[in-house]
């Protein structure tokens, strides 16, 4: 029996099992089928040696985890050899059973050296030529669709049903505004539209005035109602004359509860650290620069970028201009804060729009150091953040809009690289100086949900679809007009549509049929808690499980650190809602 199974071993391990999302209906065992993109791959998990037969569990870089699939007859070996001719895979420092994606963040990187040249709206073919042959993206892209079902290599094409059983078909009635192709292949179906429902009309409120933001504090400084402060500052924005202390809380420099008095020790104590850290940096000799190669590293760069920012503003206009000065201090103890991470292009962008409104070294600096903790991720050296933020976009406009989604992939932009920029500082370079800091405070607010500048990117996306679609726009072209874009964009009209946007999906979202495409990715990229549409009640998403109990629905829902999965019964008249779950 033992060599039977070895006999079966080297006669099967050549054929490799990947499945589709929706599930074969040859047979029960292809029920959980499942397909996914290489370049969306995070991690692979092998169970332990000697410990059963063997197991492959799937982690995507957007932390979802797939069940696990299961070799009884051998074949994973082979099954990681075959995917490491197309992604790099390294075995983990902190458990050998797991083997994680390692992509080379420099080709990445070099991908976007023009980003942040002063001539940043045009693009050569040559760079976008050099774009295109991105290993990251080519490589991977090459293999990212996984084409091949379990067991199937094995089952006669006679046994293969031509379509889908009538019965299991029913669930294309109950879900309103959603099409499937009926494809000759089993197992195999194309979602073409999705509808989310109608996009609302957004209107937009007036900045908070000085005269307002003083209303919204009692005599010894305290903010009555930081809550409702911040929901005004989301629809509105804030007048210049407030934006100096505003920015403050909202950056998480002065706590919100606190008093005018609370604040005085807080800013003495951090004046005193930004100096002592200031001075260190002032007082490394030369010959000390000379031996320490990464700080000098982080100083070359450092004035290569501050003698580029905004100097068509007439705060950093001009030779030897006070600004400068300061730009080029605040950056240079940054190093010395966090030295690991130091100096990355593109913070200059980030801290100039800050430091003019501070009109302040040290509280600019403060402001600064809240802002990139918000965005730590996206400055270090593999991008980790980058990287998943553009996942979470792709996620996001594919709901929004399949059809331009799937465009954009024929045209080799279906990794929305050309977001990079306004992703990275924050659409600091398409807008304005004066419209940039109108939305960061209003991103800063965190509402309407986290990762808001997503919707911001989708919404941009979604004026400039009808022109890059009847223009056929190549790769090339794509890139080139998404650049061209920049001082072109109206900022309130950004913010109307994005918000638009979330209020369209958070609609979607409770609707029982439609929760199956926004209960997990969605709900997860945009929110921290899942609204319940029977009871009303908000649970966390870390949350294990919420009842619904409204007649004459049943719903018991798992969330959390769970896949949700729901099917939808008729039972009595009942519709019950059931969740399988699966670990992620």
């Amino acid at each position: 029996m033992q060599q039977k199974n070895l006999d079966f071993e080297q006669k099967t391990e050549r054929d490799f099992c990947v499945c589709f999302s929706i599930p074969s209906h040859v047979c029960g065992r292809n029920k959980w089928a499942f397909s996914f993109s290489l370049p969306d791959l995070k991690s692979i998990k092998r169970n332990t040696e000697g410990m059963g037969w063997s197991y492959l569990g799937f982690c995507l870089r957007d932390d979802t985890s797939l069940p696990a699939l299961h070799f009884h007859h051998g074949g994973s070996t082979a099954l990681l050899e075959c995917l490491k001719k197309y992604i790099p895979l390294i075995e983990s420092t902190h458990d050998n059973r797991v083997l994680l994606v390692s992509y080379n963040s420099k080709a990445l990187s070099q991908s976007f050296e023009n980003l942040f040249e002063d001539n940043c709206s045009s693009i050569s073919i040559s760079n976008s030529q050099k774009f295109k042959k991105d290993p990251y993206v080519t490589t991977l892209g090459s293999f990212s669709k996984v084409t091949n079902y379990i067991l199937d290599a094995f089952r006669s094409p006679d046994v293969m049903p031509q379509q889908r059983p009538a019965s299991e078909m029913d669930i294309n009635e109950s879900i309103p505004g959603l099409e499937i192709n009926h494809q000759e292949e089993p197992g195999f179906e194309v979602i073409t539209r999705i509808d989310i429902g109608e996009r609302p009309d957004i209107q937009r409120g007036e900045p908070v005035s000085a005269e307002k933001w003083s209303m919204n504090m009692n005599p010894e400084g305290k903010i009555l109602n930081p809550d409702n402060l911040k929901k005004i500052i989301f629809k509105g924005g804030l007048c210049q004359a407030v934006r100096k202390e505003a920015w403050k809380f909202l950056l998480g420099y002065f706590p919100w509860h606190s008093t005018r008095e609370e604040r005085k020790p807080l800013q003495k104590r951090k004046t005193d650290e930004y100096f002592r850290m200031k001075l260190q940096w002032k007082s490394v000799s030369e010959e000390q620069e000379q031996r320490n190669t990464r700080l000098k590293e982080y100083k070359s760069l450092i004035e290569k970028d501050v003698n580029r920012t905004d100097r068509t503003n007439t705060f950093y206009e001009g030779q030897d201009n006070p600004g400068l000065i300061l730009l080029h201090d605040i950056l240079m103890t940054y190093c010395m804060y966090d030295f690991d991470l130091g100096y990355v292009q593109g913070m200059s962008d980030l801290l100039s729009p800050i430091l003019y409104v501070m009109e302040n070294e040290v509280d600019g600096f403060w402001c600064f150091v809240a802002f990139i903790e918000q965005m730590h991720c996206n400055f270090e050296e593999q991008m980790q953040g980058m990287k998943t933020e553009l996942v979470q976009l792709s996620t996001l406009l594919k709901l929004l809009d399949l059809g331009f989604w799937n465009y954009l992939e024929s045209q080799e932009s279906g990794y929305l690289y050309f977001c990079f920029r306004w992703l990275l500082i924050r659409f600091k370079r398409e807008l304005t100086f004066q419209d940039t800091l109108r939305l960061w405070e209003v991103l800063w607010t965190g509402l309407p949900c986290q990762n808001f500048h997503l919707l911001i990117c989708c919404a941009i996306l979604d004026s400039e679809k009808q022109k890059i679609m009847e223009n056929h726009y190549g790769f090339s072209e794509i890139l080139k007009h998404i650049n061209e874009l920049s001082l072109k964009l109206d900022v309130e009209e950004m913010l109307c549509k994005a918000e638009a946007i979330y209020c369209q999906m958070m609609k979607c979202k409770v609707k029982w049929y439609t929760s199956m495409y926004l209960s997990t990715n969605i709900i997860r990229i945009l929110s921290n808690t899942f609204k319940c549409p029977c009871s009303g009640s908000t649970f966390s998403v870390i949350a294990v499980s919420c009842i619904c109990t409204a007649a004459p629905s049943t719903a018991v829902i798992f969330i959390g650190f769970w896949v949700i999965k729901m099917i939808l019964l008729d039972y009595s008249k009942t519709y019950i809602l059931l969740c399988d779950k699966f670990q992620f």
